[in-house]
């Protein structure tokens, strides 16, 4: 079976510039595949090409094993919902959802069929008689879902369209946006800068900066082996630790030298000596009573309360490094001492950021 959406070596530019440098990607028939980076990094600018409102400079796209290179929007059997819902506020949901089959002049009979039955599903049906402008935002967001899915679109795309709305109505959303898709086994191709939105919803994504793809692939991969620091450092909350590292041996293993005269045992890795970038994730450090092999002494200059947990900032030889603890483990000025399990660490390179590929880290820990 074909991808419902295949990207072929896709390249835009403006004024010069590559706003699109190039990038390839393969969307499967029912999957949640969330483009995820920062302002500016051309996930708008690929969605606008998918949907044929700019043209590729070179490369192709194609839906379902064809090219849609020549046809124009509308033949594309693509659906959109941007991060302006615009539902028709005069009109009624039902009134709504039957506005795109109507221009399609689909027989009136059909349209309430198919109101009907979508307004079911989506849990519309009590709101049909209700003018747009009366709507809450969670409404809202799903009446521009079923006037766009009522289409029977091949690939239906959303470009950020959760950015306006306050954390508590993005979280409830969520999880309804999530219901929807597997309930009606929808490709769906998601724009956002929202770390959150991608992991929690997404089947794969694709992190981008600065028009290239860094790294496609689920989630939890994302997040425990990125292939790129900035990728390491996009995904997480709180932040991933970015610690300069000096790679030595030590006998037969290899030591990591990080701030602080703080020294981790890397074991047999298979790693040149030099200079490096050690990743470390704040919940992957402990606080220890006492100092020992692999542990570091630090004062914690400040922290931050999220209830549940606290961020504390460590300071060790004048560099600060986050470590999630459960609350009242450390107070402000406390020296404290910290350990990480080194084969959860990742090592990258400090020019290229690549991530550096090593065997079994912590294996002669």
């Amino acid at each position: 079976m074909a991808p419902r959406l295949e990207l072929v070596d896709v390249v835009k530019r403006f004024d010069g510039t590559a706003a699109v440098s190039g990038i390839s990607l393969a969307l499967a028939p029912g999957e949640f595949f969330s483009l995820l980076g920062p302002s500016g990094c051309g996930k708008s600018t690929t969605l606008a090409m998918i949907a044929g409102f700019l043209e590729p400079d070179s490369g192709d796209i194609r839906v379902d094993g064809r090219s849609v290179l020549a046809l124009p929007p509308q033949a594309r059997r693509i659906g959109l919902v941007f991060q302006d819902y615009a539902v028709f506020s005069k009109l009624t949901v039902a009134e709504n959802l039957a506005f795109g089959l109507e221009v399609r002049r689909v027989r009136r009979a059909e349209r309430r069929r198919l109101v009907s039955e979508l307004a079911e599903r989506l849990g519309l049906t009590p709101i049909l008689s209700r003018r747009g402008g009366t709507l809450n935002m969670s409404e809202m967001q799903r009446v521009a879902l079923a006037r766009v899915l009522i289409t029977n679109p091949e690939l239906l795309l959303l470009d950020e369209p959760m950015s306006n709305l306050d954390a508590e109505i993005r979280g409830s959303l969520r999880g309804e946006l999530k219901r929807i898709q597997q309930d009606l086994r929808q490709s769906v191709l998601y724009v956002t800068h929202d770390q959150i939105e991608a992991m929690s919803m997404s089947d794969r994504i694709a992190v981008m900066r600065e028009g290239a793809i860094l790294q496609v692939a689920g989630p939890d991969e994302i997040f425990r082996t990125p292939a790129h620091r900035f990728v390491a450092e996009f995904i997480g909350d709180p932040p991933i630790n970015m610690l300069p590292a000096e790679v030595e041996a030590d006998g037969s293993s290899l030591l990591a030298r990080l701030p602080g005269d703080w020294t981790i045992p890397l074991g047999r890795a298979e790693l040149p000596e030099g200079d490096y970038l050690l990743g470390i994730r704040p919940h992957e450090l402990d606080l220890v009573p006492a100092p020992g092999p692999g542990t570091a002494a630090g004062t914690v200059r400040f922290l931050e309360n999220l209830g549940a947990e606290h961020v504390l900032h460590v300071e060790l030889g004048g560099t600060l490094v986050r470590v999630l603890s459960r609350p009242g483990s450390a107070a402000i000025g406390k020296r404290v001492h910290l350990r990480t399990q080194s084969w959860q660490n990742l090592i990258f390179d400090p020019r290229s950021g690549a991530k550096v590929p090593t065997r079994a880290l912590g294996a002669a820990a």
